[in-house]
């Protein structure tokens, strides 16, 4: 029987309630329709962010900070699940979707900040154009090239000569034109907004940059979003209200209500939990199921009302859980080995037996469910460790025989889902197939330094879309990505014609149909491949204090604190009469 979190929420009753009656700072403003200005949104993280700079980073821990910093030209409504306009204030297609034109809001400034002299200074369309060629050039600091370079006009070029400083030149497909930007592609790319939509993408001041440099830009974010930076030290990052902000709500209320949004780091789960049931934190993501009792606590203590009083919300991720190889390795060159790896392990076996039955078997493709893309025509690998050991035989392996012993570098702490999932895998791997998988404990940046240097042979890994589209995932295979761009894109080094040439008519393709089946093509080439071995997608669940009202659940795991507003709830009286 699979137990889900929901499922074991109702063991302990819906009857949480709370017993604080601290109320919220006053603030000169006031709000209509029920909403409230001030108060603290806080959080953890359990990765050190070292840049708030859109471009230099592609992991999620640091995209939920920089979400609420810089806004890009659309926006995913994660409550209308639709792309919306952000700083564009509208956009037009040409009819054979090879043109857009997007018209840049009129009004929006950067954050008041030293480099416009102690204030702020009104967003352009220069500085959009100068975003999306930062994003296209080949610079250090821009980890997401992949996204753009091999698709607007000129990109490419750019991009080869961007790698110490920007061409003045630009990019060629990139124009302004009066109050809006005009951005031709190299093929017609229907759909193309919802990239845009992409953290990475927020809108960037081109005198921000020119003032900070490279290499100050980093932890010096100067956007247009709602809240801006006040403080970045070892211990926590705090933003603080943008009270110059564009946006107002359907009330007319000046957003954002929140005061400041505080992020600070923990060690582990159990800290995290701790700290939400001392209310020191308002939001706990990715629970464990085995954990929610050191959240909730008894069943007698939340009929007594000494829990917080709380929320669990929670969606289908766009997500997916994977073990990389090192395609390009002596290990793991050989596709016959690659296989034999991923029908060693029993997917359905590691989440019911060692995650308590948290998440869903990768049994298809690497891309999970999605709205319009046919997830279930993949076929993916299914748990067979006679043929695995048939196949390490072919490849000269015969029960382990000349295969190395391999560190397995796994970026979590001691305990944790992600740590015991991969200890089942290396438990099957070393069953099935005579070969001794080393976990390695480590922070996401010793792992990439690893993969970097070559000594990560194999890896734990994640992807969480970043724009809703399966190309979003499938981008991690292209071989045009393994010049430039994110670490975490194309890192195994994998490589096949037939593949690139599918991805790159999808990429040109109008027909949404025919895109959508061109994309399942290139979905079971990586299975057939193995260029990875898909592990698990699971459900984006999150628990929210009671106190913090119109928060959005996004599949793609960043959240939007734009209309979210704390209001704290009235003691309940539990005496009985």
């Amino acid at each position: 029987m699979r137990f889900t979190l929901f499922s074991l929420l109702i063991l302990f009753g819906i009857v949480f309630t709370s017993c604080d009656d601290t109320q919220p700072a006053t603030e000169d403003l006031v709000a209509k329709g029920g909403k409230q200005y001030g108060g603290e949104f806080k959080f953890m993280s359990p990765e050190k962010i070292q840049t708030l700079f859109p471009t230099h980073t592609a992991f999620l821990y640091s995209s939920r900070l920089i979400a609420q910093i810089y806004e890009p030209l659309m926006v995913f409504d994660a409550s209308k699940m639709k792309v919306v306009p952000g700083v564009a204030e509208s956009f037009e297609m040409s009819s054979d979707a090879k043109v857009y034109t997007f018209k840049i809001r009129e009004g929006i400034v950067f954050h008041d900040n030293e480099c416009f002299d102690g204030e702020g200074d009104e967003l352009t369309p220069e500085d959009v154009k100068f975003t999306l060629e930062m994003a296209c050039s080949g610079l250090e600091s821009n980890e997401i090239s992949y996204l753009l370079k091999d698709r607007i006009k000129g990109a490419n070029s750019f991009f080869k000569k961007s790698s110490k400083s920007l061409p003045s030149s630009g990019v060629s497909g990139i124009k302004v034109k009066g109050s809006s930007i005009e951005i031709t592609l190299k093929n017609s790319s229907p759909g193309f907004e919802r990239l845009l939509t992409n953290p990475g993408l927020g809108i960037i001041s081109k005198k921000a940059y020119e003032h900070y440099g490279d290499k100050k830009i980093d932890k010096n974010p100067v956007g247009s979003g709602p809240f801006m930076l006040e403080s970045m030290t070892d211990s926590k990052i705090t933003l603080e209200r943008n009270p110059n902000y564009w946006r107002k709500d359907d009330f007319g209320n000046q957003l954002p209500f929140l005061s400041k949004v505080v992020m600070t780091y923990t060690k582990d789960k159990r800290s995290e939990f701790m700290a939400f049931r001392k209310k020191e934190i308002d939001l706990v993501l990715e629970i464990p199921v085995e954990e929610i009792e050191h959240i909730l606590g008894s069943l007698q203590e939340a009929q007594e009302g000494k829990n917080v009083k709380h929320k669990v919300e929670g969606k289908p991720s766009l997500s997916m859980s994977y073990v990389a190889m090192a395609c390009e390795s002596e290990e793991f060159s050989d596709p016959r080995v690659r296989r034999a790896f991923n029908l060693a392990i029993d997917r359905e076996a590691i989440i019911d037996t060692y995650l308590e039955g948290e998440g869903w078997a990768a049994m298809n493709g690497f891309v999970p469910k999605m709205a319009d893309y046919d997830h279930e025509a993949v076929k993916g690998h299914k748990y067979n460790p006679e043929q695995a050991k048939s196949l390490m035989t072919q490849a000269g392996h015969s029960n382990g025989a000349n295969f190395p012993s391999l560190d397995f570098y796994v970026n979590t702490t001691s305990g944790s889902g992600i740590h015991r999932m991969c200890k089942a895998i290396s438990e099957q791997v070393k069953a099935n197939l005579n070969v001794d998988l080393n976990i390695k404990l480590c922070s996401i940046e010793e792992r990439e330094k690893a993969i970097a240097n070559g000594e990560a042979k194999i890896w734990r890994s994640g992807w969480i879309a970043d724009y809703p589209d399966p190309e979003n995932f499938l981008g991690l295979f292209y071989s045009g990505n393994l010049e430039g761009g994110s670490s975490m894109v194309n890192s195994f080094k994998f490589s096949n014609e037939e593949f690139d040439r599918m991805f790159e008519a999808a990429a040109s393709e109008s027909d949404p149909a025919k895109r959508a089946e061109l994309l399942v093509k290139c979905d079971q080439i990586v299975i057939d491949q193995a260029a990875v071995m898909p592990v698990l997608t699971g459900d984006h669940i999150v628990m929210i204090n009671a106190r913090v009202r119109d928060f959005a659940v996004s599949p793609m795991e960043v959240f939007n604190l734009t209309r979210v507003f704390i209001k704290e709830q009235r003691v309940e009286d539990n005496s009985e009469e």
